[in-house]
């Protein structure tokens, strides 16, 4: 099975299907867990569990995959999208050698362990996709890469290709510095760092910095969103590159009408391209919440990560092919439109009113109703016939389709 050859028909689609009006190709990078039972499945180890508590580390027994997806904008810029997967790699811990082992064996282990790292491994995949890109024909076009606080590191923003700019979250009370000052070094080495700045968290609650609105598309709609812009900064962990930090003043909300003002967590981005549009920046990190939404259904309509399987190629491969189908599933019903309107009713519970976006169990409820009708071969408009052909009908139909109507994850 060429993964590559398979994710990479997806890609081009992808690409061919996504309007360039402003040229820039925007991607997301995370990784997931799939839990498993098995002690002898391959890759599998001790993971500390994301859903946890904040106040303990829970562990679950699974394994670790990391997806790169690319956006499928459903109409012009601004407007909803879908993250449509391009790469599934599993990345599996490196088990340590036994108290016996040798010093060798010990350095073999070293090595190994900081190549299977996260970021080492997401680094890399980021360099493949960005070489993939230029061989598809967009060398042009950069490329902008949405990520969390885990790959917003020294080991993947240090090690960015050429034309990629990344966008990723820090800490509120990370280190910032301005850039050197323009004045003659008589001694020493060179100088890449200025005079120390505020956190991020200083920042926010500092007046002196005001807020600028930028407006863009979220949760279905339009929204507006206060910023706080700092542009030609440095940090330490990306060595001698010009950042730009941005601060999200934190969102209110009511959870119903007559209740009180809420608020989220502010957020603090950094983004490797200083001279990038604001709104761009943003409008590509609110998208990385797709890729969030993709996981789930993955793993809970789809059955990414399900299969029994235990040797190390199948467990490898069988996620990632399922992880392309459900990337083909998305490209086919946004090639008929489907994305646009809603065919099928919904439920008695669930309004019509509401049915902005067309889900993933809308579009494998639309694909169960259409083979399940196809499989029927009745036309009723001949009355005559009728009965003879429903009686007919239990030896002509493929049992299968009608299976897959009724079919429950």
């Amino acid at each position: 099975m060429d993964l590559g050859a398979i994710f990479g028909a997806v890609r081009k689609q992808v690409l061919k299907l996504n309007p360039a009006q402003d040229g820039n190709i925007y991607a997301h990078m995370d990784d997931t867990l799939f839990r498993k039972r098995g002690k002898k499945v391959f890759g599998t180890s001790w993971l500390r569990d994301p859903l946890g508590p904040p106040f303990a580390n829970n562990f679950i027994w699974g394994q670790r995959f990391i997806q790169v997806s690319l956006s499928l904008l459903e109409n012009a810029s601004p407007g909803p999208s879908r993250a449509v997967p391009v790469d599934l790699v599993h990345c599996p811990a490196t088990k340590k050698p036994g108290n016996g082992a040798s010093e060798a064996e010990l350095g073999i282990f070293r090595e190994t362990q900081k190549k299977a790292k996260l970021s080492e491994v997401g680094a890399q995949r980021v360099i493949k996709l960005r070489k993939e890109l230029d061989g598809d024909g967009y060398a042009e076009r950069r490329l902008i890469l949405s990520v969390d606080g885990s790959y917003t590191n020294e080991t993947v923003m240090r090690k960015l290709p050429e034309n990629v700019d990344m966008i990723g979250r820090i800490r509120k009370d990370s280190k910032l510095y301005a850039l050197p000052g323009a004045q003659a070094q008589k001694a020493g080495r060179k100088r890449y760092y200025g005079e120390e700045l505020p956190t991020p968290e200083m920042i926010r609650q500092n007046e002196n910095y005001p807020y600028t609105a930028i407006k863009v598309w979220a949760a279905g709609k339009i929204r507006s969103f206060d910023v706080k812009v700092i542009k030609n900064i440095r940090w330490r962990k990306s060595g001698e590159k010009n950042l730009m930090l941005i601060v999200v003043r934190p969102v209110s909300y009511r959870l119903t009408k007559s209740s009180k003002l809420l608020y989220r967590n502010p957020a603090y981005l950094i983004c490797t391209n200083p001279e990038l549009e604001v709104k761009t920046l943003l409008q590509a990190y609110v998208r990385r919440w797709e890729i969030e939404v993709g996981f789930r259904d993955q793993k809970t309509l789809i059955g990414c990560g399900q299969a029994q399987v235990r040797q190390a190629g199948p467990v490898e491969k069988v996620p990632a092919f399922v992880s392309a189908c459900y990337g083909m599933m998305l490209l086919a019903a946004h090639e008929t439109n489907m994305v646009k309107t809603v065919s099928l009713p919904g439920t008695k519970w669930y309004k019509d009113a509401a049915r902005i976006r067309t889900t993933t169990g809308d579009i494998l409820n639309r694909f169960r109703a259409e083979k399940w009708a196809e499989s029927l071969r009745i036309n009723f408009s001949d009355f005559v016939n009728i009965e003879k052909k429903m009686a007919k009908l239990e030896k002509l139909t493929n049992p299968v389709f009608s299976s897959l109507f009724y079919m429950r994850n």
